[in-house]
């Protein structure tokens, strides 16, 4: 039987992030992919002005009762960007709508750079801590991490066993796996650690000389539908960061609010071969 993701996260109706990388991303793995809009908003909130913002808490709880009723069942969950108050009505449907051995993949969307997300009160990195409870699978950058474990966050001039150190305090949150993106040890290098609580393995790619909006969402949209054709954590993290890679160069330096990751889906199809 085909297999079927749930991912709950934000539309941000312009911007190449969250459900509009997510859903087509992922449906070009050969994952159903259905969605749960934690919010609506007219644009990303990094570089735009005005932006409107709805948050979508409200509906969730019908929904809920709407697929419990008509019995439907998810595979895999995969969260980006959630709201403040919404942790508990995910996990009401990650236990309900479960199909048998459902895979709970978390990207804690929350902070990059050293700094929080606009909108995210002081006291979100611990409610996000209760969705990372149990998640088989949770995707922090350095950022995050720091947040979540309430620590100082370090951006450069750390070591591996630093970021062995993390990555073993991240499973204290209750993480089965962390795959834990933004890793340096040298400059010409970035890439991620992936953990499953016994060893620690890595994936490295060459650093580009721009950043772009975006990359994250696409990183674990990549990760989770990779994941769900059977491939390994390390393997989906490197096609995952490959796919950036590819995106990011397919991108011109005047789009700057995200990435054109359209133009190298048949590349991604054929990573994943």
């Amino acid at each position: 039987m085909d297999k079927k993701l749930l991912t709950i996260q934000d539309i941000s109706c312009f911007g190449q992030c969250s459900i509009t990388v997510a859903l087509p991303v992922i449906s070009a793995c050969g994952i159903e992919t259905v969605i749960l809009p934690s919010a609506v908003l007219s644009t990303h909130t990094a570089g735009f002005t005005g932006y409107t913002f709805r948050d979508l808490t409200g509906d969730m709880a019908d929904i809920e009762k709407s697929w419990q009723a008509n019995g439907l069942k998810f595979d895999a969950f995969y969260t980006g960007y959630v709201c403040e108050n919404q942790i508990d009505p995910i996990l009401s449907i990650m236990k309900s709508c479960a199909a048998e051995g459902a895979v709970r993949i978390v990207d804690p969307v929350m902070a990059d750079n050293g700094k929080m997300y606009p909108g995210f009160g002081a006291d979100f990195p611990a409610k996000m801590c209760r969705l990372c409870d149990g998640a088989d699978y949770i995707l922090p950058n350095l950022t995050e991490a720091a947040f979540l474990l309430n620590e100082e966050c370090r951006l450069e001039g750390y070591d591996k066993s630093y970021i062995e150190g993390l990555v073993k305090r991240l499973h204290g949150t209750g993480a089965k796996n962390v795959v834990l993106t933004g890793v340096s040890f040298e400059p010409g290098l970035v890439g991620c650690a992936v953990s499953d609580g016994k060893k620690i393995e890595y994936d490295f790619n060459s650093r580009l000389s721009r950043s772009s909006h975006g990359t994250g969402d696409l990183f674990a949209s990549v990760f989770a539908g990779a994941l769900m054709r059977g491939k390994s954590a390390l393997e989906s993290a490197a096609i995952a960061a490959d796919a950036v890679c590819l995106a990011i160069e397919a991108t011109d330096e005047k789009h700057w609010y995200g990435v054109c990751f359209e133009k190298i889906i048949p590349d991604l199809v054929n990573l994943l071969k």
